[in-house]
């Protein structure tokens, strides 16, 4: 049985943006590879969104509606990005050794 605090955090939102979490012991099994699959698109996605920003940015004749654009797709992009972070930070705390309880 997997403990509270081994829940890995997934890298999407259930309804009404809750966090979604995946009880299980194997992390070779089909839905933890999906959310390793997923993850890896998500920060790939924010690489190449980082990569493109600066040329909006830079353009003085960006629109007003573009900058809003890119400022969302920056903000979705950093969401996934720190939800990929904290599930990682979980996934090797709960992979280190625990010292018995004196």
């Amino acid at each position: 049985m997997t403990a509270p605090n081994d829940l890995r955090l997934l890298p999407w939102s259930g309804p009404d943006g809750k966090s979604c979490y995946l009880s299980t012991d194997d992390r070779g099994g089909y839905m933890s590879r999906l959310a390793d699959n997923i993850e890896s698109v998500q920060l790939g996605s924010a690489t190449e969104l980082l990569a493109h920003a600066p040329e909006t940015l830079d353009d003085q004749d960006a629109a007003l509606e573009e900058m809003r654009r890119l400022a969302k797709e920056l903000t979705g992009a950093l969401r996934d990005v720190l939800r990929v972070a904290t599930s990682r930070g979980h996934l090797l705390a709960a992979s280190e050794p625990r010292e018995p309880a004196h």
